[in-house]
């Protein structure tokens, strides 16, 4: 099936989730689900794979309904508070496919009702991982300052103080204390209901690439 965008009953689904977050619903309503979320989201992710390729030949959009770059609706309530059982949006992920990276830089996409958006980097990395982008950040300056540079507004937590072997005054110290590095764009329901939604998406990738560019060398990887 090709990716038509990702229109109001997509949406509505997760709407009604909210409302009724509970399995014997959402088994009711399993059929809705592949219907009017995963299948558009698996139309989507197959029709963006050539394209990511033309942005990095080293990234994954894998459309598999299990394992690949669609996160499953089911939440891990193990270690929260909170116990509803599914996620109420549709996560989408693209990642580097170094070997033997438990945190490889990746592509992201997040839908649901109240929140748009697409972009990329590293979230909640392990500690190996970010070791060694703070690392890179401290031993490639040039570089970090081109990522700076392109106008990419880094978000993520950080911590309160410069971490252990970083000089506290460090040119840059804002960003050895990131424990995340994230780029995105948001984006509007009309932007997400269009078929031309994956070139807008493409687009994104492209705006976030010197920081993706950044970390995939912080990891030792080839773009």
């Amino acid at each position: 099936m090709a990716f038509t965008g990702f229109d109001r009953s997509f949406f509505a689904f997760f709407k009604s989730l909210k409302a009724n977050n509970n399995r014997e619903w959402f088994a009711e309503h399993k059929a809705q689900y592949q219907r009017d979320v995963e299948g558009p989201a698996l139309a989507f992710i197959e029709d963006f794979a050539p394209r990511l390729k033309k942005v990095s030949p080293r990234f994954v959009a894998d459309p598999r309904r299990v394992g690949g770059s669609m996160f499953r609706i089911y939440r891990d309530t193990r270690f929260s508070h909170d116990k509803t059982p599914y996620k109420t949006h549709a996560g989408i992920r693209f990642w580097h496919d170094g070997k033997d990276l438990d945190s490889p830089p990746s592509f992201y996409l997040h839908l649901s009702p109240g929140e748009l958006f697409g972009g990329g980097g590293c979230w909640h990395p392990d500690p190996v991982a970010l070791r060694r982008i703070r690392l890179h950040i401290n031993d490639a300056p040039r570089e970090w300052k081109k990522v700076l540079a392109s106008g990419l507004e880094i978000e993520g937590e950080s911590l309160k103080r410069v971490p252990a072997g970083f000089p506290p005054d460090h040119p840059f110290a804002t960003d050895l204390k990131r424990r995340d590095l994230f780029a995105s764009e948001e984006y509007t329901l009309r932007d997400v209901a269009s078929a031309d939604f994956i070139d807008r998406y493409v687009d994104t990738c492209r705006r976030i690439a010197p920081l993706m560019k950044f970390l995939v060398a912080s990891a030792g990887q080839r773009w």
